[in-house]
């Protein structure tokens, strides 16, 4: 129990203040390439004040965990990760992660904030499985979760349309199980 709960190699997870988290994802939702990566509805802006009143809302529902990635060496906020839709019952889980900060995607930022969120999910959470789903024009991303130990469980062929063109929808998931022979017996 020497590792820091939230911390990994390259970053740390931090709860941050609605105020925070609306000044980085005003500014990052102004890259489309960004929305397009993170979410599957329309590109679009909003404002500081829609993203602060969004943050306020999700936090007043607590359904899930949400977190702020900071890089270790200069303490920049980065990006952001959380588990939501929480099924406590069954132990299950859905992940998204997204790093605002173009000039430090594909270095291995994403990669570390997710083995520590998966750390927090299986040892503190008590869960059985997080699941995701990736959008097939992201091979970045779909190369990371592998990285990290998800398997791919299905897909939903040509679900998404982006300048006329249809993508695919990955699904993708990892149990406790996997997460613990892979990471308590250090053989990643």
């Amino acid at each position: 129990m020497s590792t820091p709960l939230l911390q990994g190699e390259l970053v740390r997870l931090v709860v941050d203040t609605p105020e925070i988290l609306a000044e980085s994802h005003a500014r990052w939702a102004l890259d489309s390439e960004y929305w397009r990566l993170m979410d599957w509805s329309r590109a679009y802006t909003f404002s500081k004040r829609m993203m602060q009143t969004w943050f306020e809302t999700v936090n007043e529902k607590n359904t899930g965990f949400f977190f702020s990635i900071y890089t270790l060496a200069e303490n920049r906020l980065i990006g952001d990760i959380g588990l939501d839709g929480v099924n406590w019952s069954c132990g299950d889980s859905y992940v998204g992660i997204a790093i605002g900060e173009r000039d430090l995607w594909g270095k291995g930022y994403g990669t570390d904030a997710m083995r520590v969120l998966l750390r927090f999910a299986f040892q503190e959470l008590n869960l059985r499985r997080v699941t995701l789903n990736v959008f097939g024009y992201n091979p970045r991303a779909i190369q990371s979760y592998l990285k990290v130990g998800f398997q791919p469980e299905g897909c939903q062929r040509q679900f998404l349309l982006r300048d006329g063109q249809r993508y695919d929808v990955f699904y993708m998931g990892i149990l406790r199980s996997e997460w613990a022979e892979r990471y308590l017996n250090n053989t990643d």
